[in-house]
């Protein structure tokens, strides 16, 4: 059975176990590793980040341009391992969740655990699929990184699985 959730309800999304099958509507941000690293540099110097972090949630994508009449071209989800250097970080600072693919390392998951936050996983290879639960997207920093700049997207039905949980539980893990 799915789970029909949306991002403002914050204290749902926590209480989300692993295995859950949601469907995500609201806002949600695309950020890939240039991007993280820049987010992690301005906490480092002090600085205030270009985005809202507290209860968001960041969909490790890089997104390929539109063809003409759609608002956003594949959307498929990249390796999330990459971004784990940064997790961290930006979980202690009120991030509520990441969607990816794959395994993360244990200062993830007790980021995760310390901040009750979540990790969801997009079906790889689908990125085609995924465009469609995108019904807008606007970059709203680092243009210059291209794919890699942080988009701002509205989804409606976003198909995930919740892959670890609030308590570290964790689907990858038997």
């Amino acid at each position: 059975m799915e789970i029909k959730i949306h991002t403002s309800e914050v204290e749902k999304i926590k209480n989300l176990k692993a295995g859950d099958l949601v469907l995500l509507s609201g806002v949600i941000y695309t950020a890939r590793d240039a991007a993280h690293k820049r987010l992690t540099e301005a906490l480092e110097r002090g600085e205030e980040l270009p985005i809202n972090i507290k209860n968001a949630i960041i969909y490790y994508a890089g997104p390929t341009p539109p063809k003409p009449g759609e608002v956003i071209g594949s959307c498929g989800p990249t390796t999330s391992y990459r971004m784990d250097k940064y997790a961290p970080t930006l979980l202690d600072e009120g991030q509520l969740g990441m969607i990816g693919k794959g395994l993360r390392n244990q200062d993830v998951i007790d980021a995760i655990k310390r901040n009750e936050g979540i990790y969801f996983a997009a079906l790889g290879g689908a990125g085609a699929l995924i465009s469609k639960a995108v019904k807008e997207a606007e970059i709203v920093c680092y243009e210059d990184l291209g794919a890699e700049a942080i988009r701002k997207l509205t989804v409606e039905d976003l198909a995930l699985t919740v892959v670890i949980d609030k308590d570290g539980n964790n689907l990858y893990v038997r």
